[in-house]
């Protein structure tokens, strides 16, 4: 780890975030027969990934798995997905990234589902900044982190030779 970075969460924490959250989404979907995460490329993806497997192994709905490609420096939304509409239409649509900020990046994420009808749509984030210069607000959140605008969060899953770890730099 860096001289310049603060851990903030560790594999076995990262770990529990995840299941907690599965267990509140649970909770929301008791009656659903499907759900579909729908996770924003790369991280969101990963942690929605994470979710899916403890999802399976403690809901009795379908997870499918959606991923959600956004070009996030665009001034206006273009994204693709690698399923069809057909896949998330009239289901409950949970929006999963890694780190909330400004909130662009999930209002991004959302308009890719508001010409579709759906029964309702939740989003999840491992952490929350609370910088949002966008009306977003999150249902699901590992953890809140009071920063300032100049610091950063990095979270780092799924890489080569490093355990899973959220740092504050």
């Amino acid at each position: 780890m860096p001289e310049n970075q603060v851990l903030i969460l560790d594999k076995k924490q990262i770990e529990q975030k995840i299941n907690r959250i599965a267990y509140q989404i649970l909770e929301d979907n008791l009656t659903e027969k499907e759900i579909v995460l729908a996770g924003i490329w790369d991280r969101g993806y990963k942690l929605a990934i994470r979710l899916k497997t403890v999802l399976e192994s403690i809901a009795t709905f379908k997870v499918t798995l959606l991923r959600v490609d956004l070009e996030k420096q665009n001034s206006k939304l273009v994204a693709k997905t690698d399923l069809g509409e057909s896949e998330w239409k009239n289901k409950v649509i949970i929006l999963v990234d890694d780190v909330l900020n400004s909130g662009k990046t999930l209002a991004y994420g959302l308009g890719v589902f508001l010409n579709t009808p759906h029964k309702k749509i939740r989003t999840v984030v491992l952490v929350d900044r609370s910088h949002k210069i966008f009306p977003i607000a999150t249902d699901f959140v590992g953890l809140e982190l009071a920063t300032i605008l100049k610091e950063h969060v990095d979270v780092v899953m799924d890489v080569e030779g490093e355990e899973d770890r959220v740092y504050l730099s």
